[in-house]
């Protein structure tokens, strides 16, 4: 298996081709990883090449970047390391501990710095829109930490999409630093942000990293078949939901059909749909894993695709509706004119 790099969105970052997740490391929240699991899937990781870690503030209250700073230790500057603020414990009594505020920010900021043993963090994402903070107050507090060294680039998470336009634009116009990576759940049963933030993130050249690109385990049959593996969500409910939608239940059957004739995990299918589906923006998966087994099947997809008739059968299984205003206006003859061949632009826009 050979890892490969890209330039990570408008920069020239270069980041692996599979970003490691965190959230898993630690096992404070209850399903998660031990120290010594989650080492050993660092080190698988960096073994194949991959040098892009993601984590938060808040992962496992904390954890997952104490750990991080230690494995780290000797060899920080050889990896590419995100990690986000906004998000704080469901207990916290401190109104200041969460949010998308300065205050909030920089504390943050100095918090995961201590934890991950460094002085500077490659990339700080905003976890997630709080819808009160002043935009204005987020961006000029982002640049101010790009600006004094402690954060190189920023980014964005679980956001809409009109807030990450703007925010990009606001940073245009006065000279801060903009976003240049944009991270939301995406896979099979989750099409949604193909409506708009798929879209956004490939018109402001932003790489995009999905997470959640097995569905949490659903892709797999975890929820709809017995199993005795430990599970993040409620099995019984999960399975109840699973029988109530028809299309999951298909994409659920299609995804295993597909993994016996190409002898692949069904973990292995979901998250290659989501790599081919370069066309749309430049994605860099997200992938996580509660033991090392679960991760290095996961890097098995670096050596095979998808076919052509495969990836489509999956497409069609799992398709959205698009909706409005994106049906009305594809190939709108009132717009191009009936006679007129459409012809894409360099970013592949239609026009």
């Amino acid at each position: 298996m050979t890892m490969r790099y890209k330039l990570m969105g408008r920069s020239g970052l270069r980041v692996s081709e599979l970003c490691l997740g965190t959230m898993t490391f630690g096992e404070t929240w209850g399903w998660g990883a031990s120290k010594d699991e989650s080492r050993a899937q660092f080190d698988l990781f960096a073994d194949h090449g991959g040098n892009f870690i993601d984590t938060s503030v808040n992962y496992t209250d904390g954890t997952a970047e104490e750990f991080l700073g230690e494995f780290l230790r000797g060899r920080r500057d050889q990896f590419v390391v995100a990690t986000k603020y906004t998000l704080t414990k469901p207990d916290a009594r401190d109104p200041n501990s969460g949010g998308n505020s300065r205050k909030n920010m920089r504390q943050s900021v100095e918090r995961s710095l201590r934890r991950l043993q460094t002085d500077y963090l490659d990339i700080l994402y905003l976890h997630m829109w709080d819808h009160f903070t002043p935009l204005e107050e987020i961006m000029r507090g982002l640049d101010d930490l790009v600006r004094s060294g402690k954060v190189n680039y920023i980014a964005i998470s679980d956001t809409p999409a009109y807030i990450v336009s703007a925010a990009n634009m606001l940073s245009e116009l006065r000279g801060w630093a903009r976003f240049i990576g944009l991270q939301i759940p995406y896979a099979l049963n989750d099409r949604g942000p193909e409506r708009e933030l798929l879209p956004v993130a490939k018109y402001w050249d932003m790489a995009l990293l999905p997470w959640g690109i097995i569905g949490g385990g659903v892709l797999t049959g975890k929820y709809s078949e017995e199993s005795d593996e430990p599970s993040r969500y409620d099995r019984k409910e999960t399975a109840a939901r699973i029988q109530k939608r028809e299309q999951t239940r298909n994409i659920i059957e299609a995804v295993r059909q597909i993994a016996e004739e190409v002898g692949r995990s069904r973990a292995q299918v979901a998250i290659q749909w989501v790599r081919q589906q370069q066309d749309k923006a430049q994605i860099i998966p997200i992938i996580g894993a509660r033991t090392r087994a679960q991760l290095e099947d996961n890097l098995g997809v670096l050596d095979w695709s998808l076919t052509d008739a495969q990836f489509k059968r999956l497409d069609d299984v799992s398709a959205i509706s698009m909706d409005f205003p994106h049906g009305f206006l594809d190939g709108n003859e009132y717009i191009y004119g009936a006679t007129f061949d459409l012809i894409d632009d360099h970013r592949g826009r239609r026009r």
